[in-house]
C-alpha cells in the first residue's frame, strides 16, 4: 500500500493530522545544458523503492488554522539516489517570460491590483527619509539584540550588512483550485480566502480555476477587460496589500499568483507556460497552466491542471501529466522543467475517480465519515503504486467529503440522469526536489539550498458553502521554510516620508555591484487603494529622479515607488508607503493647527 495510503489511514485512526513519509521522485544526474533525449514509454513500477522517512517540523498552529480538518504534514528532500525522470521529448520551447506584473506596469494608466496594508493605519515612523524595500521582520523571525528592526532592514536592503549569518525564514502560500463549472464569480469569496481569519500573513495566494466561461463572446471581452474572476481575486486582496504577480489563461483554465507587495524585488525569473492536450494537443479545454519563479532564491512551479473526464480514462489521465511535463520548458540553468524546481505545487480538477464500489455504498460511507474506506480505491492513491511518474508527490489525508459532482445551488450529490459517482476530483499536491537530481555542475550551491527546504501543510479542506457550481473548490495553507538566499534586493529606493511640496517629490536610488541597467529603466508612483494603479513614471538619467507638478497625484493618500527593470522585465524594489498631500490639504492643515493654537492661548 502506498505510504500516503498508510498514513491517511493512521492519521484518520489517531486522530492526528500529520504524515511525514513519501517517496523521492525520479531524479537527474545529467546537466541542464545536455542534449535532450526523446523520451520513452512512461515505466511501471512492479515493486516500490524503499521509503524515505521525511524530516518531521514542529509549527506552532496559528488561531486561524484551528479548524477541524486542520493537519500538519511536512517532508524534507532526501539524497537518496533515485531512477532517472521521463527527459523532455524533443528541444526546449522558448519559454515565455511575465514579468512581475509586467502587463500592468508597462502601460502606465493599468493596474495591477495591490491595496494598503493593516499597518498604514498606525503611527509613521519619525525617519524623514526611507531605504526600504523589505517588510519589518515579523517577531519569529532573527533580530539582532544590538540592532534595532528599522536599521538593520535599512542596512540589509542597502546591501552593506549582507554578514548576518543565515536564518531559517518562513514563507506562506495558500492555494485554491476550483472548477467553477463556467458560473459568474460569488458575491463573497472571503472565506475562501480565509480573510475572514487570517491575520493577513500568508505571503503568497495561488489560484488556480478550470472551465472558466471561455465561449468566444466572453473571450473577445477578455482579450480587452481584465476577467470577471481575475476582478473578484483582485478586488478582494488588494486591501491586504496583495498585488498580482502573474496570471496565464489557456481558454478555460486560469492561474493566478498574488503576492505581498513588498515580495516584488524578491520573485524573480517568473516565466509561465501553457500546454494543451484536449483533442490530441490541438484543444486547450484540457492540459496544464504553470508559473515559475524563484522566491528568495529558491525555485518553485505552480502548475494547474485540467485532465480527462470519466471513469474509464484514468490512464488518459497519467498520459496527459506526462504530456505537460515533457513540454513545458523554462530559460534557465537552475530549472529548465517542471520536475527540476525545489518545490512543484500540483494542483486542479485533476479527475480521478473512485473504483469499484458502486453509487449507494460512496455515499453511504461518505454519509458515516468513513473517508478510508475510499482512499484505496480513489485511482490518483493507486496510480502511486504503480506510476513512477507520481514519485515523490506528497498529499495530505482526504478528510473531507468528495468535492464532485454536486447538483448546482445545492450540497447534494448528482441526481440528473447521468447520476456521477462522488469522487475527489479536485486535489492538491506537492514534491520536493532531491538532492541527488541536482546536475553535478550545480551541487555546490542548489543542494545546500534544497537540504534546506521543508514544507509544511497546515490544512487541507473543501469549501462546501459555495454551490455555484458541481464541483467544490479546495484550498491548502503550506509553509515553506528555508533560508532567504537572496534577501538583497538589486535597487534600493529612498524617498521623503510625506511629499507636501513639489520639492519632496524626488527619489534617490542605489543599485548593487553588477546590476544590469537599461536606458528604459524607470520608476513609477503607484496609488495604495483598491486597485495597484500607476500614477506617473520616469525615466531614469541619473541616480535621482523628480516628478514634475503635473504629474503629482491629484488627490492624498497613500502611495509607493517601484524600480522597473527592462531588461529583467520586473520591479527589482519597492518603498514602503509614504504620503502624498495636496496642496490645498496642507494648507487647510496648517489653518485648523492654527485656529487650534489661537483657541489654546
Amino acid at each position: 500500500m502506498d505510504p500516503v495510503q498508510k498514513s491517511h489511514r493512521d492519521a484518520d485512526q489517531t486522530e492526528q493530522h500529520r504524515t511525514g513519509s513519501g517517496s523521492v521522485p525520479p531524479g537527474t544526474d545529467s546537466p541542464a545544458t545536455a542534449p535532450v533525449p526523446k523520451a520513452p514509454a512512461r515505466a511501471r513500477r512492479l515493486e516500490r523503492a524503499p521509503v524515505v522517512q521525511a524530516s518531521s517540523l514542529s509549527l506552532e498552529p496559528k488561531p486561524e488554522e484551528t479548524v477541524e480538518s486542520e493537519q500538519d504534514v511536512t517532508a524534507a528532500p532526501s539524497s537518496t539516489s533515485q531512477p532517472r525522470p521521463l527527459p523532455p521529448d524533443g528541444q526546449p520551447a522558448p519559454a515565455k517570460h511575465s514579468g512581475v506584473v509586467e502587463s500592468a506596469l508597462k502601460v502606465p494608466g493599468t493596474g495591477g491590483n495591490v491595496g494598503p496594508p493593516h499597518h498604514l493605519s498606525g503611527a509613521r515612523s519619525p525617519i524623514s527619509v526611507r531605504a526600504a524595500s523589505v517588510p519589518q521582520p515579523p517577531p519569529s523571525r532573527h533580530v539582532e539584540t544590538h540592532l534595532s528592526a528599522q536599521p538593520q532592514r535599512a542596512l540589509s536592503v542597502a546591501g552593506t550588512a549582507d554578514t548576518q549569518p543565515q536564518v531559517v525564514e518562513d514563507f506562506r502560500v495558500h492555494i485554491i483550485t476550483w472548477n467553477v463549472g463556467s458560473a459568474v464569480p460569488p458575491d463573497d469569496i472571503t472565506s475562501l480566502l480565509g480573510l475572514n481569519v487570517s491575520d493577513g500573513n500568508t505571503d503568497m495566494y495561488i489560484v488556480g480555476l478550470q472551465e472558466v466561461n471561455s465561449m468566444i463572446n466572453k473571450r473577445l471581452k477578455d482579450a480587452f477587460f481584465t476577467d470577471q474572476w481575475s476582478e473578484v481575486f483582485m478586488d478582494t486582496l488588494s486591501p491586504f496589500g496583495y498585488v498580482l504577480v502573474t496570471s496565464e489563461r489557456m481558454q478555460g483554465i486560469l492561474l493566478l499568483v498574488f503576492a505581498k507587495y513588498y515580495h516584488l524585488p524578491f520573485l524573480r525569473g517568473v516565466q509561465t507556460e501553457t500546454t494543451r492536450t484536449g483533442l490530441g494537443g490541438y484543444w486547450g479545454n484540457k492540459g496544464g497552466v504553470s508559473a515559475r519563479m524563484t522566491i528568495f532564491g529558491h525555485s518553485v512551479c505552480f502548475l494547474n491542471c485540467h485532465l480527462p473526464a470519466h471513469m474509464e480514462n484514468s490512464e488518459q489521465r497519467m498520459d496527459d501529466f506526462e504530456s505537460i511535463l515533457q513540454q513545458q520548458q523554462f530559460q534557465g540553468q537552475t530549472a529548465t522543467n517542471v520536475l527540476h524546481h525545489d518545490v512543484v505545487f500540483w494542483f486542479g480538477d485533476l479527475n480521478f475517480r473512485i473504483e469499484d464500489y458502486d453509487i449507494p455504498f460512496v455515499k453511504n460511507a461518505i454519509d458515516n465519515n468513513k473517508f478510508p474506506q475510499l482512499w484505496e480505491k480513489d485511482q490518483l492513491n493507486m496510480a502511486k503504486e504503480s506510476e513512477q511518474l507520481l514519485e515523490g508527490f506528497l498529499e495530505g489525508p482526504l478528510k473531507f467529503p468528495p468535492t464532485y459532482k454536486f447538483d448546482v445551488g445545492t450540497n447534494t450529490y448528482d441526481t440528473s440522469g447521468k447520476k456521477r459517482k462522488p469522487a475527489w476530483t479536485d486535489r492538491i499536491l506537492w514534491r520536493l526536489r532531491p538532492a541527488s537530481q541536482i546536475p553535478p555542475m550545480k551541487r555546490g550551491l542548489a543542494s545546500g539550498l534544497t537540504s534546506g527546504t521543508r514544507v509544511a501543510q497546515h490544512f487541507y479542506r473543501s469549501h462546501m458553502e459555495y454551490t455555484i457550481s458541481d464541483h467544490k473548490p479546495v484550498s491548502s495553507i503550506f509553509t515553506l521554510q528555508f533560508p532567504y538566499k537572496v534577501d538583497v534586493p538589486w535597487v534600493t529606493l529612498m524617498v521623503e516620508d510625506e511629499w507636501t511640496s513639489v520639492s519632496d517629490a524626488t527619489a534617490r536610488f542605489k543599485v548593487v555591484p553588477n546590476f544590469s541597467r537599461s536606458s528604459w529603466d524607470w520608476i513609477g508612483l503607484y496609488k495604495l487603494s483598491l486597485s495597484f494603479s500607476i500614477i506617473s513614471c520616469s525615466l531614469l538619467l541619473s541616480s535621482q529622479v523628480t516628478f514634475a507638478e503635473e504629474d503629482l497625484p491629484k488627490g492624498s493618500g497613500d502611495y509607493i515607488l517601484g524600480y522597473y527593470s527592462n531588461n529583467m522585465s520586473t520591479i527589482v524594489g519597492v518603498t514602503e508607503p509614504f504620503q502624498v498631500m495636496t496642496l490645498f490639504l496642507v494648507l487647510l492643515e496648517l489653518l485648523v493647527f492654527t485656529i487650534c493654537r489661537l483657541v489654546v492661548v
